[in-house]
């Protein structure tokens, strides 16, 4: 993300006015409730059947109709419809005026209208991390953004109107409650999240820490199911190292917050210092951040001149360079190096690995990444709800496409369930490996 925050829950951690026609109309109220099909037709009227009811029909079995209790009173329309324009919108108003004429029950507010039909309108671009954020999300968001949070402590994307975990966190509740890699949420309490936007949807999974949350998980081949879920306090972590045996250098790094390149160098500096003959940087779960970061990041490892990203907007075409952040040159040049990644790798992260990988400086190994590679732009609306608008797409030095695609590791090797329960972590095997082998 450029100029945005990743944080450790999405991608994510990881945004118009209003013009929708009648199906992102539809989809946008379809964010709160679930359309059930009636029985019925409800155009007879225009079939030519007769759908008055006679005086002397029941209305109500056993009660004769002048002993009928008086049904409540349509509720006067409250939102008024403009004068016609002779432009596309005038549809929406026709129908959204036939609503408030026929509509048997209650309508919603003009704000819940207003939001629905904004939602509609950005859900027919169809791009996951263009959406719509209420106001009470926008705000949550401002609240809790940065290296902590209370949560859960779980990656998550948005596939085909769906929260998918994507990694829960080691040693953090939602792995702690038994959710997996692929697990499903399809409500939390009480509230259905299927085509929310993602924002909304963690939204309602961040709280309080020590309070609990109750997700409707599905799993491929189960049922349904519910797991409470104990939120916590969710420190981010920055930066992870240590030296592995055959003296091979090891840094994690957990994402592209501020000041993640130097305390990145900080790490190295004490890893060189012992003389290592390869390097693993773990991205493993990795969701982002800001873009210089992964500028920077990219330049402790290739020349400051070295052409790391392309940037392309409705504009213009920017090719991105470590030196146009600051950077003063390599740290670690040369020393063999390997880059793992998964499917929780996401956005910087893939900016760098797939930089490295392309002007053959590291070789990655593990799991296909996330392939989230466009910046999107927060602009707080009037009422404090946000849109998020994605401005650009990211491609590697070789002109490859991130979005949508994401970066298949040199050497694919796959991190189990099973593994995990055992504690063995193949991928990191396999680095080592590579390191000592050339293989």
């Amino acid at each position: 993300m450029s100029n945005s925050t990743g944080c450790k829950v999405a991608l994510l951690v990881v945004v118009v006015a209003l013009f929708a026609g009648a199906m992102g109309f539809a989809s946008g109220f379809a964010v709160h409730a679930i359309w059930i099909g009636i029985e019925g037709s409800p155009f007879r009227e225009v079939m030519g059947e007769d759908t008055t009811t006679p005086a002397s029909a029941e209305l109500v079995p056993g009660v004769e109709p002048g002993d009928q209790t008086p049904m409540p009173a349509t509720p006067v329309p409250t939102i008024a419809i403009p004068p016609a324009t002779g432009e596309a919108i005038d549809l929406f108003w026709e129908a959204w005026n036939l609503i408030q004429q026929d509509y048997y029950g209650e309508l919603p507010s003009e704000e819940d209208m207003i939001h629905g039909a904004i939602r509609g309108a950005v859900d027919t671009v169809g791009d996951p991390y263009t959406a719509f954020v209420d106001p009470a999300a926008a705000e949550h968001r401002r609240r809790t953004e940065g290296g902590s949070y209370e949560g859960i402590g779980a990656m998550v994307s948005m596939e085909d109107g769906r929260l998918v975990i994507v990694e829960p966190f080691r040693g953090q509740p939602a792995e702690q409650a038994g959710l997996l890699s692929g697990d499903i949420v399809l409500q939390v309490d009480e509230t259905p999240i299927e085509n929310m936007s993602i924002y909304e949807a963690i939204a309602l999974i961040l709280g309080p820490a020590g309070t609990e949350v109750r997700l409707t998980i599905l799993r491929e081949g189960q049922e349904a199911f519910e797991v409470s879920v104990t939120r916590a306090s969710i420190e981010v972590p920055m930066v992870e190292s240590r030296m592995l045996e055959d003296d091979i250098a090891y840094a994690s790094l957990f994402s592209f917050d501020a000041d993640a390149t130097a305390k990145l160098e900080e790490a190295l500096d004490e890893l060189l210092a012992q003389s290592p003959q390869g390097l693993i940087l773990d991205l493993r779960g990795n969701p982002g951040g800001y873009l210089h970061e992964a500028l920077l990041t990219s330049g402790l490892f290739v020349a400051e001149d070295e052409l790391v990203m392309i940037e392309r907007t409705k504009e213009e075409e920017l090719l991105l360079y470590p030196q146009d952040y600051g950077s003063r040159g390599p740290l670690v040049p040369d020393l063999p190096m390997v880059i793992l990644v998964n499917g929780g790798s996401a956005s910087a992260s893939e900016i760098v690995a797939g930089a490295l990988q392309d002007i053959g400086r590291a070789v990655l190994v593990g799991e296909t990444t996330f392939g989230k590679g466009s910046v999107q732009l927060i602009h707080e609306l009037s009422n404090g709800a946000e849109l998020r608008v994605t401005k650009a797409r990211w491609y590697t030095p070789k002109d490859r496409a991130i979005h949508g695609e994401g970066l298949e590791p040199d050497i694919a090797v796959e991190y189990t369930q099973e593994d995990a329960d055992a504690d063995r972590d193949p991928q990191l095997e396999r680095a080592v490996e590579y390191l000592l082998t050339g293989e």
